[in-house]
């Protein structure tokens, strides 16, 4: 599976710019996601910043189910390993996003 761009950032606004960009380069809205530690803010970034969520289209339906039965950081994991990266990248961005980052990815 291709890999996906990642990028962590601060905060919703520096989320924002970072989506903004990669419009810019070509991206399609349907092709950006943004990831925050809370359900919730990963949904207001999405909205404010006209990106996606990563759901069961990307997962698959079995991981998406399954996602209902983990706690929040297995599920953010599996979603950042369903866009490419292997379980070490997907461990060292779910702590990053444990300490109030936002992760926004791009894939083609």
């Amino acid at each position: 599976m291709e890999r996906a761009y990642a990028k962590l950032v601060n905060n919703g606004l520096e989320a924002f710019d970072t989506v903004k960009d990669l419009h810019r380069q070509g991206y399609r809205e349907e092709e950006i996601y943004v990831l925050a530690h809370g359900e919730s803010r990963t949904d207001r970034i999405a909205d404010v910043s006209n990106a996606n969520t990563i759901g069961a289209s990307e997962e698959g339906v079995i991981q998406s189910v399954a996602n209902l039965f983990r706690d929040r950081g297995d599920e953010l994991r599996s979603k950042i390993k369903a866009l490419g990266f292997d379980a070490d990248e997907a461990e060292q961005y779910e702590a990053e996003l444990d300490r109030g980052k936002v992760l926004v990815l791009a894939k083609h």
